[in-house]
């Protein structure tokens, strides 16, 4: 299966880390790719619009740099790493569908230049995002959800 974009099948990846608020990031040539997870995108609903940020803005690691919006509900994209954005994914703006049917691939959000790569150290791996979504969706169950 082949991709317009460089991203191709990168949750197969072991370069790509996660945070609790359910984004994702992978580093390729330097320049971070972020997005949110499969997980986040099905607990959102049909997604019907996206807030990008400007190309230039600066964010530090956790702070709120977009909103997607969803037939359920609105929510912030949190930057997992500081740095500036270098890219956004104008195709969302038009189809912000895509961020359902390929949140690793074509439903990325945005790329930016990490101004301290050690935050990329502080996400979770793969791995370990897949228990902590395991232990979300226990704790779903517990409460009737």
């Amino acid at each position: 299966m082949e991709y317009d974009d460089p991203q191709v099948s990168l949750h197969m990846q072991d370069a790509i880390k996660f945070t609790k608020q359910h984004e994702w990031v992978a580093i390729r040539n330097g320049i971070a790719i972020i997005g949110i997870s499969d997980f986040a995108q099905s607990q959102l609903g049909d997604i019907v619009s996206i807030e990008l940020p400007k190309v230039g803005s600066r964010f530090k690691q956790t702070q709120a740099m977009a909103i997607v919006d969803s037939v359920k509900a609105s929510s912030d994209i949190f930057c997992p790493l500081s740095g500036e954005v270098s890219e956004v994914n104008e195709n969302l703006s038009e189809h912000p569908e895509l961020i359902n049917q390929s949140p690793y691939e074509s439903g990325w959000i945005v790329k930016i230049r990490p101004s301290n790569p050690s935050d990329f150290d502080s996400l979770m791996t793969k791995q370990e995002y897949e228990g902590f979504v395991g232990e979300e969706k226990d704790r779903e169950t517990e409460r009737g959800l």
